[in-house]
């Protein structure tokens, strides 16, 4: 693998292909904004804000100067869009976006020519058409929020170390030295998410991953604590709009282009 430093390229936009084996990487920023694409496997990225999921044919929008973490359980093939801070495509957060068919073959064509083309060429003019189509991808809501609060933390790690744990609040609040009730003041505020809904959605990223990875939707669903196939199906597509059986099909490639005009998401 040829290391890089995309902050030492002239070129205001430019795109990587790079094969990864399995890693937690070292907690690092760039200048520049990232447009981080799963083209296959599953990809993990942390912020002091929290935790994206990012999916194959998935991807995780990290603006400049963001301190983040990757981790992956399994190799996989890393496509990473690098835009000048300055661009006005650029969002102020992170966030996760399917990527379509067309998408995806133009991120892959603008990888075999990197980080040098000349201006006014076929290669620019391709980047163009790569940047006009990122607004056009629809949203994926892969994020699990991550609270400061130091006792919550204690609390929020023994959760993510085994999802299925049906404790209620009392019983895992007492386990960092606080009551529920103080735990639950603590979820909404540090989180914006009751406990109740911050577990439901750790559950179902977890399920997520599970499925990305191979997991049928009957484990996945056991593996995190729904023992009801039927009410795991429903709260999946309530989250994300597919079942999870919709969802594994998708896994096998990328969507078909999105055609609404609107953008599809706004980072502001």
């Amino acid at each position: 693998m040829n290391i890089i430093d995309p902050d030492t390229i002239l070129c205001p936009s430019f795109v990587i292909s790079e094969q990864y084996p399995a890693f937690e990487g070292v907690w690092h920023a760039h200048k520049k904004a990232q447009f981080v694409y799963a083209a296959d496997g599953v990809l993990t990225i942390r912020t002091t804000q929290g935790m994206w999921l990012t999916p194959p044919h998935r991807a995780v929008w990290i603006p400049p100067n963001e301190m983040h973490q990757g981790c992956a359980p399994r190799g996989f093939r890393l496509i990473t869009l690098y835009l000048d801070p300055d661009m006005p495509m650029v969002p102020q957060r992170c966030g996760v976006m399917d990527v379509d068919r067309l998408l995806d073959a133009l991120l892959n064509e603008a990888a075999r020519f990197g980080t040098h083309y000349p201006p006014g060429g076929p290669e620019q003019r391709l980047m163009e058409v790569v940047l006009d189509r990122l607004n056009q991808q629809r949203p994926l809501p892969a994020f699990l929020p991550a609270p400061r609060d130091s006792r919550l933390q204690h609390l929020t790690a023994v959760l993510q170390a085994n999802p299925a744990d049906d404790r209620g609040l009392d019983a895992l609040a007492a386990l960092a030295g606080m009551t529920g009730r103080t735990a639950a003041r603590l979820f909404i505020r540090e989180t914006g998410l009751t406990f109740t809904q911050w577990r439901q959605q750790l559950r179902l990223l977890k399920a997520m991953q599970s499925l990305s990875l191979g997991a049928s939707v009957t484990n996945a669903a056991g593996e995190v604590g729904y023992s009801d196939v039927s009410t795991f199906i429903q709260i999946f597509k309530e989250a994300f709009g597919d079942t999870p059986a919709r969802y594994l099909r998708s896994l096998e490639q990328p969507p078909h282009p999105n055609t609404r005009a609107e953008p599809a998401i706004a980072f502001t």
